[in-house]
């Protein structure tokens, strides 16, 4: 492919058709507003489409594969409107380049921001084929059909491939308004297909950052100050460089990196360092400090970007008042990928091998800090083990870059598992000061006041309104109340946060749906029943920059109610609990069923319901759900991240520990058909999933947990 065009999802342009080429098209997909999250990122990927003279479909991935499946949704929404035949697809990873738009993935935004384009460029294709083979026959092209990859011709029953036609289809004019397949004539979509990056996966052939060889690669292993804004001073390399294998010793920034043979070298080398080191201000940080400040400054009243009627008259006058406090720690990521990047810096270029959320991020960061054109920086990008937010920042990138700079030979950057979990950017900690009051068994007023560190703030130097937009578009309420007050006050700390799956939804919905079950019971209502009747109507709830559809929430609250069994009887000693979330433009709730066993609490089952709008394919819905309950679950029963001395306790899995799988419920999914366009998979029922564990917790002890993670104390 020689040129590359961009252009709008309604004007295609043919780059190229030369002889033999076949069909090439490329497009632009639009991008969407957003407020720093990557999943709401500037632009969707760009995508090209190419059908050589063998009928072979190839598919350009401009965006990363983490485990949400893109490498199969992809090329279904092409290959749906193309009627293609799904064994001639191929797909080929793109490399960081501006003239894909945006590659970013996370926020749960890929599909939502592919769906109409990617359709439309699989339609055009096929309308051109279509005409192209037309044309050689000499008949109407209303007489023709594409079908499995081949246009047919039932009157004459001729059959030509797309192979055959694809190259006199690429000198044809593109359609404007190509027609797009009605759902009921659809054949991928909304089925389940098995991921194509599975089998290279098995096959251990699948390329992940750690598994990237390089001929003449070092590994490098860098010593950071364990305090949060520390500085370098000094460093002594003379015992690290007696180590077999290591090689160098190189200051970068305020750190030092260790240059070895082999990754044991490296990190038996950083050990061996002699380290003086500026703690610097935060050298006397600590979690119990972090709570007082966020306790005190929920005394303030921060920046309200909901003020509903008259909240703190309706609460004086209410027949009756409730108030709770929620906190939540600061968590990692904790991917089972620890950080790592290759990097090649020679003759003035560079080139990267990197398991990045962000490939065209880091190309600009590191054509910045080498001081050479972003044309000169190439960035591979290799599978993910593992994201969740993570990945977003570029600083392990940064790393490798500055190192093999410095050594001028291939290096790879490797990160411990104490690294990662030690120089993360963490999901916030939150305070949260809420009140509701009554006037009968109706809700006459509600309040919800987030103390919390801002991301926007910390990552962009942005809110400089003291409003976190993130954090506000996490926050909604939905229920039925004349007076609401929404409320965001900024407490940073020096503790480096950042994006973490489902975000504030994790922390500031999840606090709202725990609350709302204290509501029900301040009425002597089922939880149920009182969410039901609080969610009545079509009623359109704005949530800063989010139009939420009471309706739809409603739809998968009666879901997942109906799919547990809502009333009847549990064994005794359980108790069951259901919350509902709308975020990253989808619906999500979840019904939990739990117990205390031996003092700890044990989930035996979650069901969980979501409406994420047209589903390209169910099964990769379903595990995308799936695997928001074992993160949700583990961080609300066995994580946190607690600081002492400026620095990060945690180390490692035996004190920041994963569900295990004994350990692991049953978990039932269930898609709510819908016409709508995609929205949001990955994310949305993570902030459901522990409200609802919380709840049933109480309705199995009577005991309401506010703080996180649930700790045994608090069971007994």
């Amino acid at each position: 492919m020689s040129a590359i065009f961009n252009v709008t999802r309604r004007d295609f342009l043919r780059t190229g058709s030369a002889a033999g080429a076949g069909l090439v098209l490329g497009l632009s997909l639009p991008g969407r507003e957003g407020n720093g999250v990557a999943a709401a990122g500037d632009f969707a990927p760009n995508v090209f489409l190419r059908i050589d003279p063998q009928g072979v479909i190839t598919l350009m991935a401009p965006r990363p594969e983490m485990g949400q499946g893109v490498r199969t949704s992809l090329p279904m929404l092409i290959a749906e409107d193309l009627e293609a035949d799904w064994k001639k697809i191929r797909i080929e990873q793109a490399p960081a380049d501006k003239k894909y738009g945006s590659q970013s993935v996370g926020g749960s935004g890929t599909i939502r921001g592919s769906w109409k384009p990617l359709r439309e460029a699989g339609a055009a294709a096929r309308e051109m084929l279509v005409a192209a083979a037309a044309a050689r026959w000499g008949v109407p092209v209303e007489e023709c059909r594409a079908e499995n990859s081949a246009v047919l011709h039932a009157k004459s029953k001729r059959k030509l491939s797309y192979g055959e036609v694809a190259d006199a289809a690429g000198k044809l004019e593109v359609p404007k308004e190509p027609k797009l397949k009605p759902a009921a004539e659809c054949k991928l979509l909304g089925k389940p297909l098995p991921r194509v990056d599975t089998p290279p996966k098995v096959r251990g052939e699948a390329e992940f950052g750690i598994d990237v060889r390089v001929p003449g690669m070092k590994y490098a292993a860098l010593a950071r100050c364990p305090v949060f804004g520390g500085t370098l001073e000094s460093f002594d390399a003379t015992k690290a460089k007696a180590i077999a294998g290591v090689r160098d010793a190189i200051r970068v920034g305020d750190a030092v990196a260790v240059v070895a043979d082999n990754t044991w070298a490296a990190f038996q080398g950083r050990d061996a360092l002699d380290m003086k080191w500026n703690e610097g201000a935060a050298a006397n940080l600590s979690s119990a400090a972090i709570a007082e400040q966020f306790k005190a400054d929920a005394a303030k009243d921060g920046v309200a970007w909901r003020n509903d009627g008259d909240v703190a008259a309706a609460l004086k006058s209410s027949t009756k008042m409730i108030n709770a406090v929620y906190e939540f720690p600061y968590l990692a990521h904790a991917p089972m990928e620890p950080q790592n990047c290759t990097a090649h810096v020679h003759d003035g270029r560079a080139e990267l091998w990197a398991p990045t959320q962000v490939p065209q991020d880091i190309q600009e960061e590191v054509a910045k800090a080498l001081g050479i054109p972003e044309s000169n920086v190439l960035v591979h990008i290799t599978y993910l083990g593992g994201g969740f937010g993570r990945r977003l920042q570029e600083d392990y990138a940064l790393e490798a870059a500055l190192v093999s700079k410095a050594t001028g030979a291939p290096v790879k950057v490797m990160w411990s598992r104490e690294d990662d979990m030690r120089h993360d950017f963490y999901r916030p900690a939150s305070y949260h000061q809420m009140s509701a009051g009554f006037d009968g068994t109706q809700p006459v007023a509600f309040r919800h006041r987030v103390v919390c560190p801002s991301i926007i703030r910390q990552l962009f130097g942005g809110a400089q309104d003291g409003l976190d937009a993130a954090a506000a578009t996490q926050t909604p309420y939905c229920y039925d109340t004349a007076n609401v007050q929404l409320a965001f006050v900024m407490s940073n700390t020096a503790v480096p946060v950042g994006w973490w799956r489902a975000v504030y939804s994790t922390h500031n919905s999840f606090a709202t749906e725990c609350f709302v079950d204290e509501m029900a019971e301040a009425v002597s209502e089922d939880p149920y029943a009182f969410r039901q009747r609080l969610l009545s109507g079509n009623r359109t709830v704005v949530s800063h920059r989010s139009k939420i559809s009471v309706a739809r929430l409603r739809g998968v609250l009666d879901l997942a109610a109906s799919k547990a069994g809502w009333g009847r009887p549990l064994p005794q000693g359980r108790g069951r609990g259901i919350a509902c979330i709308p975020s990253f433009e989808s619906y999500a709730a979840n019904v939990a069923e739990v117990s205390v066993q031996d003092g700890e609490v044990r989930v035996h089952r979650v069901v969980c319901a979501i409406d994420c709008g047209r589903v390209v394919n169910p099964d990769t819905v379903a595990a995308q759900v799936e695997g928001s309950v074992v993160y949700a679950l583990a961080a609300i029963l066995k994580q946190t991240i607690t600081i002492e001395g400026g620095r990060v306790v945690q180390s490692n899995f035996h004190d920041f520990p994963m569900l295990r799988i004994n350990e692991m419920p049953k978990v039932e999914v269930h898609i709510v058909p819908s016409e709508e366009p995609p929205t949001g998979a990955g994310e949305p029922a993570v902030g459901p999933v522990g409200a609802a564990v919380l709840n049933a917790l109480f309705a199995a002890t009577g005991k309401r947990i506010r703080q996180m993670p649930i700790a045994p104390e608090e069971l007994a």
